[in-house]
């Protein structure tokens, strides 16, 4: 039999499946209360409620609740070890799992006071950027019992049910350190349903004791994972058994059978091609579930409030980071907020000029007004945005020009009015189609990367990358574009590929101010993603020419002519200390090694120079050199910056 909980105006109803139709039992009467009785009489009940004259329901019309609204408790199980070595593997860690888990039947609690229905809207955990399903399996356990064998526990079961086992993978992982069990990352939901389907119902699907049942998981149509239940390496039955010693398992009890492999997302995670991956769960994607014999959810993810920040407990133990301080010369203040650069221009600044803490600016003409660039979280541009209302009130915001693909001058578009048209170079909307999904930089923050992590967390610890959906330019240019702007002219140049793909710079010619973009770093080390470094310095003698006075660079304080020479005298010298090793004989390695930063020692971030000394050895012989992915490159810089 097939038994649902249904919601009606008078409360929950339960009711047993004859055809397309639901025929409830008597009013009042629970699904834990009908299974405590024992398999024979939900038999009876179901029968009698068949045959019986009440009018039935179309089950195509009915509310389904979970079958077990708040069942007495919820373990979720380990059943499948192929899952739990794909997990480990898609962390960056060997396959080979400890012996533990040949020797246990792992289990944890879930909260019983977040089961969701099989077609119920689901919200994304607080403060998550990887929120994730697993599609598994439930036994509930009819009459109680106590120190059961595995035949005993078998015999316990008196149905299943689909088990969704909603998963914040950051909070999951922030959290494993502690090493006491799941908290935060996993008790956003537990769905159940659609139906409490009785042993009897699948006795087809018996091979050799286990329940070989087919399984697809969905995510807007798209199959994520497949395969079969009958896979498992710890059963019902044991797991169940296992439980049950020195405890008394309650009617209702609800264990889930851990995750078919690859039918959640986590497991096609590779952080050597992040890129690869189909992405976390955002608000309005659904998931949907199928499982032969048990039936189908679908459910819609919805965004989450901000959670409510706690502070900190001081750490005694902990080695205090070494001070970053900005040292270079400003033509203004170099503090964080808005400041006028010009007559109706404006910088947005955020010391200290690092990774992630990005410039943007404002250019106000009558009755409109242009954005250069966003940020690098949500937070920061709402905070942004809302201090430039005082002039965006007046002047409207129209235009927005990013000047290149980096997440920290793009991740904020979402937050600009479907008014405001998106302005960037076609290379820059090409980049930001295949850059990294905002999410996974999450990653920096929860995932143990080995002696590089400290590195990680100090530098991106601070960036909140949840609800990040990219907004993709609406007008796109190649070399140059000229903007009217509520009556005041605006250029804007591609003077790129350099720092990436495609770099432009914004040029407001009656106010002298030049926006640099990420073409110029002013007391912070620049670095080369894409190059070539001699295009970099072309570009650095084409901002000097346009004779703008008051230079805003993509990163660190506002700065003149002398700013932009100086990062131009730094990119000559990577490339005189690389031509100097390569004529030596020297590896790309040892050049590394050997490298004389000279006054460039001091500037912020200065491991950089891996990259930029990898650039141009790639430049001198792309045979000798190996290409280097940007995670192998970002860990080695790691390693400089933490000696």
């Amino acid at each position: 039999m097939r038994w649902v909980t249904y919601a009606t105006d008078a409360g929950d109803r339960v009711g047993v499946i004859g055809g397309d139709r639901i025929h409830p039992v008597a009013p009042g009467v629970s699904l834990v209360e009908l299974i405590s009785r024992g398999a024979e009489q939900l038999l009876a009940t179901g029968e009698a409620a068949l045959a019986s004259a009440e009018q039935t329901v179309p089950l195509a019309g009915a509310r389904l609740r979970a079958p077990i609204p708040r069942p007495p408790s919820v373990r979720d199980c380990l059943c499948f070890l192929d899952h739990i070595r794909n997990c480990q593997q898609a962390a960056g860690q060997p396959r080979t799992l400890k012996d533990t888990w040949y020797e246990i039947p792992a289990f944890y609690f879930a909260c019983p006071s977040t089961i969701a229905g099989p077609y119920d809207d689901v919200t994304i955990s607080p403060g998550s950027a990887w929120f994730d399903f697993e599609l598994e399996i439930a036994a509930v356990i009819g009459p109680g019992g106590r120190d059961l064998t595995p035949e005993q526990a078998e015999e316990h079961i008196i149905g299943y049910t689909i088990y969704n086992d909603w998963s914040a993978r950051d909070l999951q992982l922030r959290e494993s350190p502690l090493a006491i069990g799941q908290a935060k990352g996993k008790d956003a939901a537990t769905t159940l349903g659609p139906y409490l389907v009785t042993p009897d119902e699948l006795a087809p699907y018996r091979r050799d004791g286990r329940l070989a049942l087919h399984v697809e998981a969905k995510v807007n149509g798209k199959t994520i994972g497949s395969g079969r239940v009958d896979a498992m390496d710890w059963t019902f039955g044991e797991v169940i058994s296992y439980a049950s010693r020195g405890v008394d398992l309650l009617p209702g009890d609800v264990f889930g059978s851990g995750t078919v492999p690859g039918c959640c997302l986590i497991e096609h995670l590779s952080l050597a091609d992040p890129a690869a991956f189909p992405g976390w769960l955002r608000d309005g994607d659904v998931v949907e579930l199928t499982v032969e014999g048990l039936g189908h959810t679908r459910q819609t993810v919805r965004a989450s409030a901000a959670p409510y920040p706690l502070k900190p407990r001081h750490n005694p133990d902990r080695k205090p980071p070494r001070p970053r301080v900005n040292r270079a010369p400003s033509r203004y203040p170099y503090t964080r907020g808005l400041h006028e650069v010009g007559v109706g221009v404006w910088a947005w600044l955020l010391p200290d000029g690092g990774y992630g803490w990005s410039n943007a600016g404002l250019v106000a003409g009558e009755g409109a007004s242009l954005l250069v660039d966003t940020l690098f979280d949500l937070p920061l541009t709402a905070e942004m945005l809302h201090a430039m209302r005082e002039i965006t009130d007046r002047h409207p915001l129209t235009h927005a020009v990013i000047t290149h693909s980096n997440g920290d001058h793009t991740h904020g578009n979402q937050l600009l009015g479907e008014h405001v048209r998106i302005v960037a170079a076609e290379a820059t909307c090409a980049e930001m189609r295949h850059e990294m999904a905002p999410e996974m930089l999450a990653a920096t923050q929860v995932v143990d990367i080995g002696p590089a992590t400290p590195y990680f967390r100090e530098r991106f610890g601070a960036f909140d990358f949840s609800g990040i959906r990219l907004r993709l330019p609406d007008l796109t240019y190649d070399r140059e574009l000229s903007l009217e702007v509520g009556g005041r002219e605006v250029r804007v140049m591609n003077l790129g590929p350099a720092h990436t793909g495609a770099d432009s710079v914004v040029h407001v010619p009656d106010a002298d101010v030049l926006f640099a973009g990420d073409l110029l770093f002013v007391g912070c080390t620049p670095i080369v993603w894409s190059g070539p470094i001699a295009n970099w310095i072309a570009a650095c003698d084409k901002m000097i020419a346009t004779g703008a006075g008051t230079i805003v660079p993509g990163h660190g304080p506002v700065t003149d002519p002398d700013g932009i020479r100086a990062v131009r005298g730094y990119l000559s010298h990577v490339v005189e200390q690389a031509d100097a090793a390569h004529a030596r004989g020297l590896s790309f390695d040892e050049a590394v090694e050997e490298v004389d930063l000279d006054e460039y020692a001091t500037w912020l971030d200065a491991e950089r120079i891996v990259v930029n000394l990898h650039r141009r050895y790639r430049e001198l012989d792309p045979v000798a050199t190996p290409d280097l992915d940007q995670m192998t490159l970002l860990a080695m810089m790691a390693g400089r910056g933490l000696s």
